[in-house]
């Protein structure tokens, strides 16, 4: 969806909205970093992100490629910036032609910065002068395919000393093609308020969306503001000054100040707010609390899963849950589908998931840091007790799972901790809902005045002994579904057919009920492969014949993968009862290569 539509909505609704900016980090863990940050922060709930373009270009292909993964991976509307810096005309037109390839649909057009080491701006050869002649090319070429932005400057552009002629070169951007205008950063509201009243003088109608960057630190702030020449009022310089030495306190009033610019600003009527994010996420987030801005639910999740933005996903709803804590790796694995399913899972199947040797599995983190977390295990205890630690927060990851549970889990933390510390091993869960308002803040999802439901499920990694205890035991409740796998391909389940089985869907005015995520047989065989490859690449942060990694290989080449599912969700945490109650201390299994015990049930 273009920005200016976004924009249009929220102002016809009379509701604040805000978005972010980030750029290209420089390293290769920065960007995994990077891509962690945008997805927690979806959940803040901006209308559209912008990502940056380096003078020269020379980030345009790490540029291109966030703005794709922040379209397809995580769901957020993106605005590519480009520059006529350093770019000849074949460039630029390369650069469109692969946004538009990957759906994004809106362009932030700006004359960019002198390339690094050049101190005054060049024109390159069939380049372009101006972000005005950039706007201009896009609508000659595209029409009204993308939603163009552009650059304002409410203290005058650096170059140009004449205010009346920075707003006449504004005005001209308008009315080249552009949609709306992004302001460079200022801490003078009061500046920033008369700027707006002298483009609206002018005849610019266009959505002004004022730029707001919190103070980080000290020297960042000194450095941002004197490259700028940004005018900055007493009143913060004094207030900085005592404190100018402390890092926390600097932080602390940057989002105070951010907080009291947008409130002046929204009292005068001012909507949108478009936040420098710096990449960093934590001021950026206690200033809307402050604020009290909270985006509407339809907003922030329409659906239990952020819903890919790509072209060619644009009407996918229903996905297995299989892939809830690996996205990327299930968007990557289902990229050559000629369709994806809407409403039902249907036959989408076809084309059959990835190979993984097409684009591989790793871990998330380098291996020191894997290390730190994991240890070196030598008994399955050990591992019992590091899948418990994540469970109870005490380490943030695990090869399953990139990130801390969900919010969610809260009410079955203690629980799931207490399932591996007896060897049940879990990846992946989710509590019993029965019909919460779709307004819910942690269950909530989906349109409003509708209301919400889910199925308990589990996951996990089990004993060949302790599976077969658990299915003699399973047999006795007529609401569980199952399906066991091995990495062989050995499948154990109690299904009659292969039809999907909803496990999470929802009720709204006016529409069928929508069942967006869904456990299925097809899925979970393509899914066994990746979970069980994740155990080999735990086991090569070791040496081959280290005891973590022999431990390592007996659990994956004799355990199962096991998904549970109770369909009875009015009994909200029944399906653990069967996992707990009457558990007896664990018994050790027959004498293999390792001797792995696991969990006992009666």
């Amino acid at each position: 969806m273009k920005v200016s539509q976004k924009i249009a909505k929220a102002e016809a609704e009379n509701r604040c909205y805000w978005s972010f900016e980030y750029f290209p980090p420089k390293t290769e863990t920065g960007v995994t970093n990077l891509y962690d940050r945008m997805e927690r922060m979806y959940a803040l709930g901006p209308e559209f992100i912008d990502v940056t373009w380096n003078a020269g270009g020379s980030s345009s292909d790490l540029t291109m490629q966030i703005c794709q993964t922040a379209q397809a991976v995580y769901g957020l509307e993106t605005c590519m910036h480009l520059t006529c810096t350093n770019m000849p005309r074949e460039k630029i037109d390369t650069a469109l032609k692969l946004a538009k390839a990957a759906g994004i649909q809106n362009i932030l057009a700006l004359r960019g910065d002198p390339p690094r080491g050049q101190e005054h701006w060049t024109k390159v050869e069939t380049g372009f002068s101006y972000a005005a002649d950039l706007v201009a090319y896009i609508r000659e070429q595209y029409g009204d395919y993308f939603c163009i932005g552009v650059a304002g400057y409410p203290e005058g552009h650096t170059e140009n000393p004449s205010k009346d002629e920075d707003m006449q070169h504004l005005k001209a951007k308008i009315d080249a093609g552009a949609d709306y205008i992004v302001t460079q950063l200022f801490y003078d509201v009061d500046l920033f308020l008369k700027w707006q009243e002298d483009c609206r003088a002018v005849g610019i109608r266009v959505p002004i969306l004022p730029g707001i960057m919190p103070i980080q630190s000290y020297g960042g702030f000194k450095r941002m503001t004197t490259l700028g020449k940004t005018f900055v009022p007493d009143a913060v310089l004094n207030a900085l000054e005592p404190i100018k030495d402390d890092d926390k306190a600097v932080k602390e009033y940057g989002v105070k100040l951010a907080v009291e610019m947008c409130n002046k600003m929204k009292d005068a009527g001012v909507r949108g707010f478009h936040f420098y994010t710096m990449n960093l996420e934590r001021s950026v987030r206690l200033i809307l609390e402050g604020l009290q801005f909270v985006a509407p639910i339809e907003v922030a999740k329409p659906l239990p899963w952020n819903p890919s933005l790509a072209k060619n996903r644009e009407k996918e709803n229903v996905r297995p849950i299989f892939w809830r804590n690996r996205t990327k790796s299930y968007i990557l694995r289902t990229e050559a589908w000629d369709d994806f399913p809407n409403g039902r899972w249907g036959d989408s199947r076809s084309p059959a998931f990835g190979d993984l040797d097409g684009y591989g599995v790793s871990l998330k983190y380098p291996p020191n840091e894997c290390l730190a977390m994991w240890n070196h295990p030598t008994k399955p205890e050990d591992i019992f007790e590091l899948f418990s630690k994540y469970c109870r927060n005490e380490i943030n990851a695990l090869p399953w799972s990139d990130s801390p549970l969900l919010s969610e889990s809260e009410v079955i933390r203690s629980r799931l901790a207490t399932m591996n510390g007896l060897g049940f091993l879990t990846i992946n869960s989710q509590p019993a809902v029965d019909g919460v308002p779709s307004s819910d803040p942690v269950y909530g999802w989906g349109p409003r005045n509708g209301f919400v439901y889910q199925k308990a499920y589990l996951e996990f990694f089990v004993s060949p002994a302790a599976l077969d205890k658990l299915i003699r035991k399973l047999h006795a409740h007529g609401f569980i579904t199952y399906y066991a796998v091995n990495k062989q391909g050995d499948l154990k389940t109690n299904t009659q057919g292969d039809s999907p089985n909803a496990v999470t869907w929802g009720v709204f005015p006016g529409q069928e009920i929508v069942q967006p995520t869904i456990v299925e047989a097809t899925s979970f065989m393509a899914w066994k492969d990746e979970a069980f490859e994740l155990w080999n690449k735990w086991k090569e942060l070791y040496e081959p014949e280290a005891p973590s990694a022999k431990l390592i290989q007996e659990i994956s080449d004799t355990w199962f993968l096991m998904n549970v599912v109770d369909n009875n969700f009015k009994e909200e945490h029944a399906i653990f009862d069967i996992f707990l109650d009457g558990v007896v201390p664990r018994d050790a299994l027959p004498n293999g290569r390792n001797g792995i015990p696991g969990a006992s049930l009666n």
